[in-house]
């Protein structure tokens, strides 16, 4: 019999053929017969816990609040005004209110130079303990404050400042980190302010007298107090009372000493700081003289105040 080589032989012809059909898919099934697709739940959107919003996009827009941005940023001349009368007027009602505060950070470094805000700073910044940011959220959150101002032809003019404490303040550690700040100093015109942070004794069994904000400055209770007294943007003021060591631990020594930043040069005829085109004086670029050493001629704020209280 030849049953066997036929069986081969149709194997050859049509075993290729069926292993080269195509397969059945979902799309070829009688209509109503095809497997429905699982539903795609869209994840919920990301909960936004920051409360300080700002404009963003660009370094500058960070440091307006956006409820009173304009749209538009301030001039430099603007700029210098605004955070002027931001900061007399912040110390000016603080103190009024037996509210403790000092200035921090750049505008502290400002003190230092010869008493004023930095021409380059965008915002400001000024600290307070934890118990007194308590106090502020229970007994001054969202008020309006009025300052009035001289402008420069003598005309005055009313200011309107809010102080807004973040509900976050009472949270004393950095969390995700969206709400470090903890209150702010608004100008309501066009949104530049002071950032205010709280000091707390964060972990007082383990590190007693150790202060700490949420942006992981820390401080030994030495270092801030005695607040000293002194002026800065002339009204009174309070500095920490060993702010050479904090601001050389925060900036490094040559910050003390530096002549030249972002643009400008100081000019030791002045005591100013300047934009750098606008100067003509041959010994701007000198090494800086602290104001402790300048003796009668010193600026008449900051560490001089303190030496002829003292002396």
């Amino acid at each position: 019999m030849r049953l066997i080589p036929l069986f081969v032989a149709l194997n050859a012809v049509f075993l290729p053929a069926i292993l080269a059909a195509p397969t059945a898919s979902p799309e070829d099934a009688p209509e109503g017969d095809a497997p429905a697709a699982p539903e795609q739940e869209e994840p919920p959107p990301p909960v936004d816990t920051k409360y300080f919003h700002e404009p963003g996009g660009t370094d500058d827009l960070g440091h307006y609040d956006i409820r009173y941005y304009t749209g538009e940023p301030v001039s430099y001349e603007v700029r210098g005004d605004t955070l002027l009368y931001l900061i007399r007027s912040y110390l000016t009602v603080f103190r009024e209110n037996n509210v403790n505060t000092w200035i921090a950070h750049g505008t502290l470094l400002g003190w230092w130079w010869n008493g004023k805000v930095m021409p380059w700073d965008w915002d400001l910044d000024t600290q307070v303990s934890g118990s007194t940011l308590t106090w502020l959220g229970q007994n001054m959150n969202m008020t309006f404050h009025n300052y009035t101002v001289l402008n420069e032809d003598g005309t005055e003019e009313v200011r309107q400042y809010l102080l807004d404490v973040n509900p976050n303040a009472v949270e004393r550690v950095r969390g995700n980190g969206h709400n470090v700040i903890d209150a702010r100093w608004i100008d309501v015109r066009n949104g530049l302010f002071i950032d205010i942070t709280g000091l707390s004794e964060t972990n007082p069994s383990l590190h007693p007298g150790i202060w700490s904000c949420k942006n992981y400055h820390k401080y030994r209770t030495r270092d801030l107090y005695p607040l000293r007294e002194t002026m800065f943007e002339g009204v009174a003021a309070q500095v920490p009372y060993s702010f050479d060591r904090i601001l050389m631990e925060e900036y490094s020594p040559q910050a003390l000493t530096k002549t030249k930043h972002l643009g400008h040069i100081w000019d030791p005829q002045l005591k100013e700081w300047i934009k750098e085109e606008e100067s003509a004086s041959p010994k701007a670029a000198r090494a800086h003289i602290p104001r402790s050493l300048q003796g009668d001629v010193m600026a008449k704020t900051g560490l001089g105040n303190l030496l002829r209280a003292l002396g």
